[in-house]
């Protein structure tokens, strides 16, 4: 959008700058040539006196003296006709036809209007003046003048109206660009917050300053907007927050309660009970990861806090051989991971040993900035893998797996917490692998 401003504004003054350059230099070639075509009309003026003066008194030495002595000094070339077109005298080397000059001088007329002069051409010029008092005409007198002079004018004069126009140019290039950054600057400064707030820097704001009243009420309204959308966001975090961590007691109450009753229970009732604690169960894990997503949200935390991975693995490595699930790490000794991705790291190892069966392998490796959690369980289809990572989500076929299918949900908002890409991806030649791309510093 910039460059589109700054190539309209430029284009709009190139017109500008030729419109006003362009007939100011053609008006000062004419007026130039008008000059030279002045100058040299007198010249001939005065030899056409001389000429007739000499055919009255027939003695054309003065006329030759003068008519040499001209052609010496300005390089130009001077003919006399009589009226029958013959060659009374002449002085320098003509290089144009004078045929028509001739015959519109023999007719009475002189020379009117010249070639307009520019640096590029004509070399020379060519003038015309009849010789004779009234109407009768005794001769003409042809003057070829070079223009060398006048050309060397235009030049310059042409050469001062380019360099000015370019100076003019620059200056009005420069002022376009400033002009078009002021205008796009509330644009520019918008493009940056909604870049930031996808980002997930909800607390990202337009900072209004300069540029057009209306895109700087634009920046302001939006602000207002991103603080309404930010509040309501909140409100709905500490909604879930504080329901989750609410419900942890009245949950806990009622499981000691449902324990409680246990001895009590007939023997036909000892199904019901124990699905009934399934169910607590479940409901007291999807609060636990409520209030976790919660808190992965509000970021709260994670800022700076840094794990050891390989102290995680040890912990890992206990409940896997448990379950007869080998686990192997490659990972490099001390190696240290932000808080959000070692919690990735826990929630795909989680996952893993849930679907794995006995006997399999998880593999975690940890290799320029990426961390892989790699299984050979059953794995996800490509359209179980585009939806896993959303909230709530569980695949058909294993419905009866426990869990809240929050675990992916959460690890894709730490992800976003600390920077980092979160992809799921196939393993070869089944399961599934959990690829964390850490952000550079």
């Amino acid at each position: 959008m910039n460059a589109r401003l700054v190539v309209t504004f430029t284009t709009l003054i190139v017109f500008l700058i030729a419109a006003l350059a362009v007939p100011l230099g053609l008006a000062y070639a004419s007026h130039r040539t008008n000059r030279l075509l002045l100058d040299r009309r007198a010249d001939a003026t005065r030899f056409a006196e001389l000429a007739d003066a000499a055919a009255r008194d027939d003695d054309r030495t003065g006329l030759i003296t003068e008519v040499s002595r001209y052609a010496d000094l300005y390089g130009a070339a001077v003919r006399v006709r009589d009226r029958d077109g013959s060659i009374l005298v002449s002085a320098g080397r003509f290089e144009a036809d004078d045929r028509e000059a001739t015959r519109l001088a023999l007719s009475g007329r002189t020379t009117e209007d010249l070639p307009t002069v520019s640096p590029f051409g004509p070399a020379t010029v060519l003038l015309a003046e009849p010789a004779g008092r009234d109407a009768q005409v005794s001769g003409v007198v042809l003057l070829e003048a070079p223009t060398g002079q006048a050309r060397l004018d235009v030049s310059l004069v042409w050469g001062a109206l380019a360099a000015g126009a370019l100076v003019a140019l620059a200056w009005s290039a420069l002022a376009a660009r400033r002009l078009a950054r002021w205008i796009l600057r509330p644009v520019t400064e918008l493009d940056r917050t909604t870049r930031a707030i996808a980002q997930g820097q909800l607390d990202a704001r337009a900072h209004p300053g300069a540029g057009p009243s209306e895109l700087r009420r634009l920046e302001e309204r939006f602000n207002a907007m991103a603080d309404a959308v930010s509040a309501a966001m909140e409100r709905q975090r500490a909604f879930v927050a504080d329901a989750s961590h609410e419900l942890r007691t009245p949950l806990t109450v009622l499981g000691l309660r449902l324990e409680n009753l246990e001895p009590h229970l007939r023997e036909e009732g000892t199904a019901e009970y124990a699905e009934a604690m399934s169910e607590l169960d479940r409901l007291a894990l999807l609060v636990e990861d409520l209030l976790a997503l919660a808190k992965v949200e509000a970021g709260a935390g994670l800022a700076g806090k840094e794990a050891g991975l390989g102290e995680r693995l040890a912990v890992w490595r206990e409940v896997y051989a448990a379950k007869g699930v080998c686990l192997v790490a490659d990972v490099p000794a001390g190696a240290v991971v932000p808080e959000a991705a070692a919690r990735i790291a826990d929630i795909a190892l989680d996952n893993a040993q849930k679907f794995v069966p006995e006997g399999g392998t998880v593999t975690v490796t940890l290799d320029g900035g990426v961390l892989r959690v790699a299984d050979d369980g059953p794995g996800l289809g490509a359209a179980e893998r585009a939806e896993a990572l959303g909230r709530f989500w569980r695949s058909g076929a294993h419905a009866n797996v426990p869990g809240s299918g929050l675990g992916l949900a959460i690890a894709a908002e730490l992800a976003k917490a600390c920077g980092a890409t979160l992809r799921l991806l196939p393993a070869v030649p089944h399961g599934l692998v959990v690829e964390l791309a850490l952000a550079q510093p």
